[in-house]
């Protein structure tokens, strides 16, 4: 779908169910009461070019010497969209807002509106049922709508994996299972059942699932104690073929129904003890850079997924000075490079989580684009005047940040031109 706005509501905008024999696509952290889930280019990785500049009028063909007269590079929608775009609506693209479920407050629209935010999430929990969900959507759109200077659809996003990780409930919404009970099915039948929940999501108007859970927990015997994920039974399993599978099952369902997925949280949460919503300091001490527990990632990258959600953690054998949001060994080396990824490239919250407490909200927004970061989740919208400003103050006076940013944002709109 282009990324022009259409007439019609996110929700119509359902793609029927296609049988999938020849191609299987690909494939935060809840806590009490929780509030919501939880890349740019680099040297060695080329990044997308905004604005293709020709040495000629571009109404006119060029001549290369020896090759005879070619056609002047064409921009696409999203080249163009970039182009009208000023520097508060750039920043607004690749930044996504936290709501709540329930309803949006006049203050969360107004920084919506004071900020450009093209992207936002629905947090905590909701029973109302998918036509309040709707309506809760629309307003927050219609916001969005008015704000920016091109028509130009939002992500809207919200965390429904199953279990104890499941936004949205009530009437029109399924109940779904904990990811471990998902993962016993046939891959067909999950498969399936995704495409019928993510088809309750898009009629609620909502285009994007912070799911699935591509990480692998080392063992059964092992799950209790792997706070984030096993503890909760986010897993599909104990090894990555059988996280692979079903993870790449489960976003085929969700990509049929017109609603991209999210595999998440890279490269694993499946090791640790603590988590990073609400413990400092989380570090796996044994994933590698070529780790086998990555192939649900890898598998899924390969199949088409647009969007990989990067986790908040240390990883001591990877890059043991920083956070997986802050390093471009893990963004810019891992995904972009070893592993070929040219979407979306998300952060966890970074706002709410206890792991980014040693940072404020502006340099953790400096870190994560620097370091090669396409978007970043802020479930607190609050926060969000100083991640935006922190943004706009960068890029206005270090033309090589506003690359960034550019080349952030244009990713994010090659993703909704997909669409």
């Amino acid at each position: 779908m282009s990324i022009l706005r259409a007439k019609i509501s996110l929700r119509c905008r359902i793609l029927p169910l296609v049988v999938l024999t020849a191609l299987v696509l690909a494939g935060c952290t809840p806590a009490p009461a929780p509030t919501g889930s939880a890349g740019t280019s680099a040297p060695g990785n080329t990044a997308p070019s905004s604005s293709p500049t020709p040495s000629t009028d571009p109404n006119q063909s060029q001549t290369t010497p020896g090759n005879g007269p070619t056609s002047a590079p064409q921009q696409s929608a999203a080249e163009k969209s970039l182009d009208a775009m000023g520097l508060k609506e750039k920043i607004g693209q690749v930044l996504m807002v936290g709501v709540p479920a329930t309803g949006s407050s006049s203050a969360d629209r107004a920084v919506i509106a004071e900020h450009a935010l093209g992207n936002f999430f629905l947090k905590g929990r909701s029973g109302a049922g998918n036509t309040t969900t709707a309506a809760v959507v629309d307003k927050v759109e219609s916001t969005i709508s008015k704000t920016l200077s091109a028509d130009i659809d939002p992500f809207v996003a919200t965390d429904q994996e199953g279990g104890s990780v499941q936004v949205l409930k009530g009437s029109g919404f399924s109940t779904l299972p904990a990811a471990l009970t998902q993962g016993g099915w046939a891959t067909q039948t999950l498969r399936e059942r995704a495409s019928d929940w993510g088809q309750e999501l898009a009629e609620a108007g909502i285009n994007v699932n912070l799911a699935p859970v591509a990480d692998t927990v080392a063992s059964a015997a092992f799950a209790p104690s792997n706070a984030p994920i096993g503890y909760w039974k986010r897993e599909y399993g104990y090894d990555p073929d059988t996280v692979s599978a079903a993870s790449r099952a489960f976003s085929a369902g969700m990509l049929a129904a017109g609603v991209d997925p999210v595999i998440k949280h890279f490269p694993g949460l499946g090791r640790v003890t603590k988590n990073t919503d609400t413990t400092r300091n989380v570090t796996d001490t044994r994933t590698t850079r070529h780790d086998a527990y990555l192939k649900p990632f890898k598998d899924g990258i390969a199949a088409g997924n647009d969007w990989v959600m990067v986790s908040n953690a240390y990883y001591a054998k990877i890059d043991a000075k920083n956070i997986a949001p802050f390093s471009s060994t893990v963004m810019r080396e891992m995904l972009r490079e070893d592993l070929g990824f040219n979407g979306i490239i998300v952060s966890d919250d970074m706002c709410e989580a206890a792991q980014l407490d040693p940072w404020a909200p502006g340099t953790r927004a400096l870190r994560f684009f620097e370091a090669g970061g396409t978007m970043m989740l802020c479930v607190n919208a609050g926060n969000m005047p100083a991640i935006a400003k922190a943004l706009h103050a960068k890029a206005s006076k270090d033309p090589a940040f506003a690359r960034i940013i550019d080349s952030a944002a244009l990713r994010v709109l090659e993703v909704k031109e997909r669409r």
